[in-house]
Protein backbone atom coordinates (compact mmCIF):
# COMPACT_ATOMS: atom_id res chain seq x y z
CA UNK A 1 0.00 0.00 0.00
CA UNK A 2 1.55 3.53 -0.90
CA UNK A 3 2.60 5.86 2.05
CA UNK A 4 0.51 8.37 2.73
CA UNK A 5 1.99 11.82 3.26
CA UNK A 6 0.40 14.93 5.38
CA UNK A 7 1.38 17.90 6.15
CA UNK A 8 0.37 19.42 9.28
CA UNK A 9 0.77 23.45 9.29
CA UNK A 10 0.29 26.04 11.98
CA UNK A 11 1.42 27.79 15.15
CA UNK A 12 2.13 27.64 18.08
CA UNK A 13 -0.33 25.26 19.46
CA UNK A 14 1.22 22.46 16.13
CA UNK A 15 4.76 23.65 17.24
CA UNK A 16 4.28 22.43 20.82
CA UNK A 17 4.58 25.56 23.24
CA UNK A 18 4.48 24.70 26.86
CA UNK A 19 2.14 27.44 28.52
CA UNK A 20 3.67 29.15 31.16
CA UNK A 21 6.88 27.96 30.44
CA UNK A 22 7.27 28.72 26.28
CA UNK A 23 9.23 25.25 25.80
CA UNK A 24 8.64 22.99 23.66
CA UNK A 25 6.81 19.77 24.47
CA UNK A 26 8.32 16.32 23.10
CA UNK A 27 7.37 16.15 19.54
CA UNK A 28 6.01 12.82 20.08
CA UNK A 29 3.30 14.47 22.76
CA UNK A 30 2.31 17.08 20.57
CA UNK A 31 -1.02 16.43 18.52
CA UNK A 32 1.30 15.97 15.27
CA UNK A 33 2.96 13.64 17.06
CA UNK A 34 -0.19 12.10 18.45
CA UNK A 35 -1.23 11.51 14.89
CA UNK A 36 1.61 9.56 13.41
CA UNK A 37 1.31 7.77 16.62
CA UNK A 38 -2.33 7.17 16.13
CA UNK A 39 -2.14 6.68 12.26
CA UNK A 40 0.68 3.73 12.40
CA UNK A 41 2.69 2.30 9.43
CA UNK A 42 1.70 3.76 6.01
CA UNK A 43 1.63 7.34 6.69
CA UNK A 44 3.97 10.12 7.19
CA UNK A 45 3.47 13.33 9.16
CA UNK A 46 5.17 16.19 9.14
CA UNK A 47 5.35 19.28 11.22
CA UNK A 48 5.51 22.65 10.39
CA UNK A 49 4.29 24.36 13.31
CA UNK A 50 5.76 28.47 13.92
CA UNK A 51 5.44 30.51 17.10
CA UNK A 52 3.81 32.95 15.40
CA UNK A 53 2.33 31.94 12.27
CA UNK A 54 -0.59 34.12 11.43
CA UNK A 55 -2.15 33.22 7.79
CA UNK A 56 -1.06 36.12 5.43
CA UNK A 57 0.17 38.73 7.40
CA UNK A 58 3.73 40.20 7.98
CA UNK A 59 4.50 40.63 12.14
CA UNK A 60 5.82 44.40 12.32
CA UNK A 61 7.15 43.81 15.57
CA UNK A 62 9.82 41.00 14.30
CA UNK A 63 13.54 41.98 12.79
CA UNK A 64 12.29 39.95 9.48
CA UNK A 65 8.28 40.86 9.38
CA UNK A 66 7.60 38.00 6.87
CA UNK A 67 8.79 35.36 8.03
CA UNK A 68 5.51 34.91 10.61
CA UNK A 69 3.58 35.10 7.03
CA UNK A 70 1.95 31.57 6.72
CA UNK A 71 1.12 32.27 3.04
CA UNK A 72 4.63 33.37 1.89
CA UNK A 73 6.09 30.15 3.54
CA UNK A 74 3.68 27.80 2.47
CA UNK A 75 4.07 27.23 -1.40
CA UNK A 76 7.63 26.61 -0.82
CA UNK A 77 6.66 24.50 2.24
CA UNK A 78 4.45 22.68 0.01
CA UNK A 79 6.88 22.26 -2.96
CA UNK A 80 9.81 21.06 -0.67
CA UNK A 81 7.50 17.72 0.56
CA UNK A 82 5.46 17.11 -2.11
CA UNK A 83 3.84 14.68 -3.08
CA UNK A 84 1.28 15.41 -0.47
CA UNK A 85 -1.83 13.47 0.16
CA UNK A 86 -3.35 16.04 2.87
CA UNK A 87 -2.67 19.08 4.29
CA UNK A 88 -4.01 20.05 8.02
CA UNK A 89 -3.87 24.26 8.06
CA UNK A 90 -4.79 25.47 11.98
CA UNK A 91 -3.92 28.89 12.14
CA UNK A 92 -6.06 32.28 12.93
CA UNK A 93 -5.15 32.72 16.64
CA UNK A 94 -2.06 34.87 15.84
CA UNK A 95 -4.36 37.15 13.22
CA UNK A 96 -6.39 38.28 16.42
CA UNK A 97 -3.36 39.74 17.82
CA UNK A 98 -3.99 44.00 18.34
CA UNK A 99 -1.67 45.25 16.49
CA UNK A 100 -3.33 43.49 13.90
CA UNK A 101 -6.54 45.50 14.24
CA UNK A 102 -8.03 42.52 12.22
CA UNK A 103 -12.23 40.86 12.58
CA UNK A 104 -12.90 37.44 12.55
CA UNK A 105 -13.94 37.80 8.68
CA UNK A 106 -10.89 39.44 8.22
CA UNK A 107 -8.66 36.28 9.20
CA UNK A 108 -10.93 34.30 7.41
CA UNK A 109 -10.42 35.83 4.22
CA UNK A 110 -6.50 35.13 5.26
CA UNK A 111 -7.40 31.71 5.76
CA UNK A 112 -9.72 31.51 2.27
CA UNK A 113 -6.15 32.38 0.85
CA UNK A 114 -4.26 29.53 2.28
CA UNK A 115 -6.65 27.35 0.99
CA UNK A 116 -6.44 29.00 -2.13
CA UNK A 117 -2.59 29.03 -2.17
CA UNK A 118 -2.82 24.86 -1.61
CA UNK A 119 -5.76 24.55 -4.24
CA UNK A 120 -3.71 25.28 -6.97
CA UNK A 121 -0.08 24.20 -5.98
CA UNK A 122 -0.03 21.01 -7.50
CA UNK A 123 1.61 19.28 -4.57
CA UNK A 124 -0.55 16.59 -4.02
CA UNK A 125 -0.11 12.83 -6.26
CA UNK A 126 0.22 13.36 -10.11
CA UNK A 127 0.60 16.91 -9.62
CA UNK A 128 -2.90 17.34 -8.48
CA UNK A 129 -3.85 19.73 -5.57
CA UNK A 130 -3.97 17.82 -2.00
CA UNK A 131 -6.49 17.12 0.19
CA UNK A 132 -7.10 19.87 2.78
CA UNK A 133 -8.67 19.68 6.34
CA UNK A 134 -9.09 22.93 8.01
CA UNK A 135 -9.13 23.17 11.27
CA UNK A 136 -10.65 26.15 13.15
CA UNK A 137 -8.21 26.81 16.72
CA UNK A 138 -9.21 26.60 20.02
CA UNK A 139 -11.11 29.53 21.19
CA UNK A 140 -9.27 31.57 23.50
CA UNK A 141 -10.13 31.76 27.20
CA UNK A 142 -9.02 33.28 30.15
CA UNK A 143 -6.07 34.92 29.51
CA UNK A 144 -3.17 36.13 31.75
CA UNK A 145 0.09 36.70 30.15
CA UNK A 146 -1.19 37.79 26.72
CA UNK A 147 -4.13 39.73 27.99
CA UNK A 148 -2.54 43.03 26.49
CA UNK A 149 -1.16 41.31 23.42
CA UNK A 150 -4.66 39.72 22.35
CA UNK A 151 -6.73 42.14 24.07
CA UNK A 152 -10.58 41.41 22.36
CA UNK A 153 -9.33 38.23 20.86
CA UNK A 154 -11.82 36.17 23.36
CA UNK A 155 -14.91 37.11 21.70
CA UNK A 156 -13.50 36.89 18.17
CA UNK A 157 -12.11 33.59 18.22
CA UNK A 158 -15.85 32.76 18.81
CA UNK A 159 -16.81 33.60 15.67
CA UNK A 160 -14.08 31.99 13.64
CA UNK A 161 -15.35 28.05 13.61
CA UNK A 162 -18.41 29.55 11.57
CA UNK A 163 -16.53 31.48 9.04
CA UNK A 164 -14.27 28.51 8.62
CA UNK A 165 -16.71 26.01 7.96
CA UNK A 166 -18.60 28.15 5.44
CA UNK A 167 -14.71 28.23 3.81
CA UNK A 168 -14.53 24.51 4.53
CA UNK A 169 -17.35 24.34 2.09
CA UNK A 170 -16.87 26.19 -0.81
CA UNK A 171 -13.53 25.58 -1.32
CA UNK A 172 -14.61 21.70 -0.99
CA UNK A 173 -12.67 20.61 1.98
CA UNK A 174 -12.74 19.20 5.08
CA UNK A 175 -13.03 20.70 8.58
CA UNK A 176 -13.00 20.14 12.18
CA UNK A 177 -13.56 22.53 14.86
CA UNK A 178 -11.00 22.20 17.28
CA UNK A 179 -12.91 23.95 20.13
CA UNK A 180 -15.24 21.18 19.92
CA UNK A 181 -12.56 18.60 21.42
CA UNK A 182 -10.31 20.82 23.33
CA UNK A 183 -10.02 24.03 25.22
CA UNK A 184 -6.83 26.21 25.74
CA UNK A 185 -4.66 25.42 28.89
CA UNK A 186 -5.95 27.59 31.62
CA UNK A 187 -2.29 28.63 32.78
CA UNK A 188 -2.12 31.33 29.23
CA UNK A 189 -5.70 30.97 28.20
CA UNK A 190 -4.28 30.05 24.41
CA UNK A 191 -1.65 26.96 24.45
CA UNK A 192 -3.08 23.09 24.75
CA UNK A 193 -1.59 21.74 27.60
CA UNK A 194 -0.76 17.79 27.06
CA UNK A 195 -3.67 16.31 27.30
CA UNK A 196 -5.30 18.78 24.68
CA UNK A 197 -2.87 17.71 22.36
CA UNK A 198 -3.67 14.23 22.66
CA UNK A 199 -7.46 14.76 22.32
CA UNK A 200 -7.14 16.66 19.69
CA UNK A 201 -4.24 14.15 18.20
CA UNK A 202 -6.39 11.36 18.60
CA UNK A 203 -9.52 13.01 16.92
CA UNK A 204 -7.62 14.09 13.84
CA UNK A 205 -6.47 10.78 13.55
CA UNK A 206 -9.76 9.23 13.23
CA UNK A 207 -10.84 12.24 10.44
CA UNK A 208 -7.72 11.37 8.26
CA UNK A 209 -8.28 7.30 8.36
CA UNK A 210 -11.51 8.54 6.57
CA UNK A 211 -10.31 11.21 4.23
CA UNK A 212 -7.69 9.22 2.78
CA UNK A 213 -8.84 5.84 3.43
Amino acid sequence: MPVKVILCYGDSNTWGYEPGTGNRYPRDRTWPGVLRKNLGEGYIVIDEGLNGRTTVWDDPTQLFPEKRNGLKYLIPCLESHMPLDLVIIMLGTNDLKKRFSLSPLEVAKGMRALVEAVKVSGAGPGGKPPGILLVAPPRIGQLFEFAEELEGAEEKSKKLPGYYRLIAEEMGCEFLDASEIVSPSKIDGVHLDLNGHLRLGEALAIQVKRILG
